[in-house]
């Protein structure tokens, strides 16, 4: 499953997933954001029972406001439109996926 590119447009549908939702908040400036951006792909690719979107925050500003998003790379999981876990900073992969299945 690709990533999915969030914007405020389609942000309703990123809610609604009945999945676990993965969002990374990033910008194409940020180093470390290059350094989360693939695990996130990976994750995408090898586990299709979670819903993965990325949503720049410079693009975004809207969305960014709305979590509260003071420092990138930012990652939150959301289930049942709900956030249920966040972090902030580069993080391996093993630490992504425990948030999601947390």
């Amino acid at each position: 499953m690709a990533v999915f590119k969030v914007t405020k447009d389609n942000f309703a549908e990123v809610r609604a997933s009945e999945k676990p939702v993965l969002l990374d908040f990033y910008a194409d400036w940020c180093g470390p954001c290059r350094m989360v951006s693939p695990l996130v792909d990976e994750i995408a690719e090898e586990h299709s029972e979670y819903t993965v979107g990325k949503i720049n925050v410079d693009e975004q500003m809207e969305l960014a406001a709305a979590f509260g998003v003071s420092s990138i790379p930012m990652l939150v999981v959301m289930k049942d439109g709900k956030v249920t876990a966040h972090a902030v900073g580069a993080r391996p992969k093993s630490a992504i996926l425990d948030m999601l299945m947390g």
